[in-house]
């Protein structure tokens, strides 16, 4: 038996590094343990191929959190946000490009529907109101489904007040939000086909549902809560890549004594008398701990790592019914050369942003309907970035990257498997690239192809779920990941959970890290009173 800790972080994601950090600058004495030879989970940055560095999975930033990026003094640990300008959206022989600049896609959106143009207004500072209204609902720790504590629910409050207090109209448009589809919600504002494509296509992302499936218009305002420096609905590139945004707290847990080992594997979670006591890595090797914490997803940790007969049967029972339903892939290219749009000709500022394949709805809708047979999509949505145009030094000199987000790739196939269609979903993919960017067959150098089951293997996301579990609206705040269990404690005592699969939920956004370790900190105060 080793030395012992005041607490083990399994895991080392950016939740895992951020809930050390904050443990550490408590003064406890932490150890975060990750299984792979890198820190950083799937916010991690490697050199795929020779001189080309990808931001293997995340690839870009915007839901961390402004109050994390402060407390933890991420720029002092050098992290640099570059900014990333607008999505270019090509079609056929036309496209559409919204930016950065608002007069400049006013002007573009002019072009298409005068209607649209003065909407876009109107759905802007609509949609700023929602962010603000439900962003400190993203620094709670939710009230227990089981049960009624006053202490729990107090904080909500504040949040019915204000309610309360929204003009009746912005009242009904959060209803909206909570129930309707992406599509459904976006067409009371606009009617260009394209744009309303564009848009929608954030309420799918790490979900198995298309645009117009109900539900997604949250997903779609999660995504738009993000911020940087204040302003809502704005994306960047971490300079050196989303593995820079996990180093930076990294930096930061180790500046404040935590202890970071990689290539430590955890083979299981040690339990005495039915309490987690500590972990006993792969290796043979046991560490003690005063408290767990696992930033792996619910089957991962529960699964994975513990007995079964340390949890009750109802228990197991909520978690059989937690969906993850991976439905994304990933493709990272190594380039020769810049891609050449056909609607929009050579180099330029349209290709420093991202690249949206959502071309209208019914495209949309026909790549969701490959995944619900069990298909990933002939003719995929991809959300498109290159990296180097802002950041030249992730390639060699005059050498580019290119990040590919894709869906629809379901988890579960109806025909063969993954390791037999790994090569004809990459194939699909750079098939509806080449339709509107006929050079890039002969531009590319290398490529890297990532299927959900790839993601599962690699890097421990249960049927390649990005975000832990689908943010679908039965699977939130005081039902995240089960219902009774949602305040990031677990029913085997001192074993807690801070990762995605915690409110808020996943993207790279630190929450569920930070809440996770003020709640422990917050606990253990408790116990010593």
């Amino acid at each position: 038996m080793g030395k012992d800790y005041d607490a083990i972080v399994i895991g080392g994601g950016h939740n895992g590094l951020v809930s050390a950090a904050y443990l550490a600058r408590a003064g406890w004495r932490v150890l975060v343990l990750e299984r792979r030879h890198v820190l950083g989970g799937a916010a991690v940055t490697e050199e795929v191929f020779e001189g080309f560095r990808f931001s293997v999975c995340s690839y870009v930033v915007s839901l961390l959190r402004p109050e994390i990026i402060r407390e933890l003094q991420l720029s002092k640990h050098g992290l640099e946000i570059l900014p990333l300008d607008g999505t270019f959206t090509p079609l056929d022989d036309d496209y559409l490009w919204r930016v950065n600049d608002h007069g400049k896609t006013v002007r573009e959106l002019r072009r298409w529907s005068l209607q649209d143009a003065e909407a876009y207004d109107e759905y802007g500072r609509l949609m700023v109101d929602m962010a603000r209204f439900i962003k400190p609902v993203l620094a709670l720790a939710p009230p227990s489904a089981s049960g009624f504590k006053l202490s729990e629910w107090l904080p909500l409050a504040s949040l019915g007040k204000r309610f309360q207090a929204l003009p009746e109209h912005h009242q009904a448009v959060f209803l909206q939000l909570m129930t309707m589809s992406a599509t459904d919600f976006l067409q009371q504002w606009f009617e260009t086909d394209p744009l309303v494509a564009t848009m929608s296509a954030s309420g799918i992302i790490g979900t198995f549902q298309g645009i117009r499936s109900p539900g997604t218009a949250y997903v779609l305002l999660h995504h738009y809560m993000g911020e940087i420096d204040g302003a809502f609905r704005s994306w960047g590139i971490p300079r050196g890549g989303t593995g820079a945004v996990s180093e930076s707290i990294a930096a930061a847990a180790r500046e404040a004594g935590a202890e970071i080992r990689t290539e430590a594997p955890v083979d299981h979670i040690i339990t005495r008398s039915g309490r987690a006591t500590g972990v006993a890595l792969s290796s043979g090797e046991e560490i003690e701990a005063k408290v767990l914490l696992s930033s792996l997803d619910v089957r991962q940790t529960f699964m994975n790592l513990l007995d079964p007969s340390e949890l009750d049967s109802e228990f197991v029972s909520e978690l059989s019914r937690y969906k993850f339903r991976g439905s994304s892939g990933k493709v990272n290219l190594a380039l020769d050369a810049l891609p050449d749009f056909t609607c929009l000709p050579g180099e330029g500022e349209h290709l420093r942003g991202a690249i949206s394949f959502s071309p209208s709805v019914d495209y949309m809708e026909r790549a969701y309907d490959d995944a619900k047979y069990g298909r990933f999509s002939r003719r995929p949505y991809i959300d498109m970035i290159i990296p180097t145009l802002v950041d030249p030094a992730m390639a060699p000199p005059g050498k580019h990257v290119m990040s590919c987000f894709v869906q629809y790739a379901p988890y579960h196939l109806t025909e063969g498997n993954w390791d037999e269609q790994r090569d004809a979903f990459g194939d699909a993919v750079i098939d509806t690239i080449a339709e509107r960017a006929p050079n890039i067959r002969d531009i590319i150098l290398h490529r890297q192809v990532l299927t959900p089951l790839d993601l599962e293997r690699t890097f421990g996301l249960s049927e390649g779920n990005i975000f832990h579990g689908e943010l679908s609206l039965e699977q939130l705040f005081v039902n995240r990941p089960v219902p009774g269990w949602a305040r990031y404690r677990t029913p085997v005592e001192g074993l807690w959970l801070n990762g995605s699969a915690t409110h808020p939920g996943g993207g790279l956004m630190g929450a569920p890290g930070r809440i996770a370790a003020l709640e422990v900190l917050h606990a253990h105060r408790d116990e010593a009173a």
